[in-house]
């Protein structure tokens, strides 16, 4: 599972999620994820307070978002 690289401020990026992102948790994730990986999903898991497996979804389920930073 690759990281693609996005070139945008927190602020943008936060934008985006909150305009086609409507889950909280999901939300949340995803920022974190695409403003300040934290270097592992098993980290970022931590970091978020849930099961690797649950944030492997969580990206899974939102990486539609990536059409929005072309």
């Amino acid at each position: 599972m690759g990281r693609e690289q996005i070139r945008h401020s927190k602020d943008e990026i936060d934008f985006v999620l909150e305009q086609y992102i409507h889950n909280v948790r999901d939300r949340q994730v995803m920022s974190v994820y695409l403003t300040n990986y934290p270097d592992s999903l098993e980290r970022l898991a931590e970091v978020c307070d849930t099961s690797v497996s649950t944030v492997k979804r969580i990206i899974n389920r939102n990486s539609f978002i990536y059409k929005y930073f072309e």
